[in-house]
């Protein structure tokens, strides 16, 4: 996309930059355009996920304030948070507790460098995309025990402990799902994995085996956990740990987490659509929805799930948690990853 967005501006304007600064300036305007659809996306996530718990839980949600259906609601929201009082605490380490939610937001943020959403709209066709990916996600967990230290908050400690032992440990049966796909399409391009699923919904890896349907769930599982989403927010339990890592964060900065968490919400969604569902390809061989769309569409139904999950289970206990992963994912994942293997040799 970088290329094509070259060969459409740099003619006009050559003999006004040089091409390294063209470069720069193009950089730029790719990552605004990246960062606003980051954030529409997570304005509709709080607005919808209103929505979808008020009709779960049998409640109005918001109809009338904010326009028709509460539409203006996540606009009030983001103003407020704008705009609130930014304290740090008299204790806390300043540099890192200034730092810590740029770090999270950050490490959400570059996922989507490598997220291709058709077959030529991509910034970054990397021919280790999920390598990448599960590289750079991995800071989110620096930066959120750099918050729960940072606060000087026992509380905000120990969630941000609890968070990263979460998402450390989860990352295992996670990786070893990828590595299931990856096994069968030969390949850690996105887009090579995306074009291996050619071809109609029979092809999609999900239903090419018993194995890679199991690698689909355990994925989406442990997906939840690493987003910090119900039944695995047991580092935000409001009973113990009052709001966890982020208990001393306000204002603008508590901001930025909450679009971290939803950014990763979107994030997990379209890798697992890239991965097991076909990515831009529709159940139809001669589909004729743009291929963006599709994916978008697929990536905000299992979001819908995510939010259907928060507002229908009960959260986990911790010992319950770690057991879920090591005992039952875990065996489960290499499993799949296995089993997927040897389906593809015979």
């Amino acid at each position: 996309m970088l290329t094509l967005i070259k060969e459409i501006i740099y003619p006009p304007v050559s003999g006004f930059l040089p091409e390294s600064l063209l470069l720069i300036v193009i950089m730029f305007a790719l990552a605004g355009l990246v960062f606003a659809f980051i954030l529409l996306a997570v304005l509709f996530f709080t607005w919808m996920e209103r929505k979808v718990s008020a009709h779960i839980q049998s409640r109005l949600g918001p109809m009338y304030t904010g326009g028709w259906h509460g539409w203006m609601q996540p606009l009030a929201d983001g103003i407020k948070l704008l705009t609130k009082e930014d304290i740090v605490p008299a204790g806390a380490d300043r540099a890192l507790f200034i730092l810590a939610p740029f770090l999270v937001l950050g490490s959400a943020f570059a996922v989507y460098v490598a997220l291709p959403l058709g077959g030529r709209l991509f910034l970054a066709d990397l021919n280790i995309g999920i390598y990448y990916i599960l590289a750079i996600s991995s800071l989110g967990a620096v930066g959120i025990i750099m918050a729960g230290w940072a606060s000087n908050n026992k509380w905000s400690l120990l969630g941000a402990m609890r968070s990263a032992a979460q998402i450390v440990s989860y990352e295992v049966p996670v990786a070893l799902c990828i590595l299931t796909v990856v096994v069968i399409a030969s390949s850690l391009s996105l887009r090579e994995i995306v074009e291996a699923q050619a071809g109609g919904i029979y092809r999609w890896f999900i239903f090419r085996n018993p194995f890679t349907f199991l690698a689909f769930g355990i994925y989406f599982l442990g997906s939840l956990a690493e987003v910090n989403r119900n039944p695995f927010d047991m580092s935000e339990a409001e009973s113990e740990l009052v709001a966890g890592f982020h208990t001393e964060y306000s204002g603008i900065r508590f901001s930025l987490f909450f679009l971290a968490e939803y950014a990763n919400m979107l994030a997990v969604s379209l890798i697992a659509a890239i991965l097991f569902l076909g990515g831009w390809y529709g159940p139809l061989v001669d589909s004729e929805i743009p291929g963006a769309l599709v994916l978008i569409l697929k990536a905000l139904f299992l979001v819908f799930v995510q939010m259907w999950l928060r507002f229908t289970l009960p959260r986990l206990r911790v010992d319950q948690l770690m057991h879920v992963c090591w005992k039952v994912f875990v065996p489960l994942a290499f499993l799949s990853l296995i089993g997927a293997s040897v389906l593809e040799l015979v």
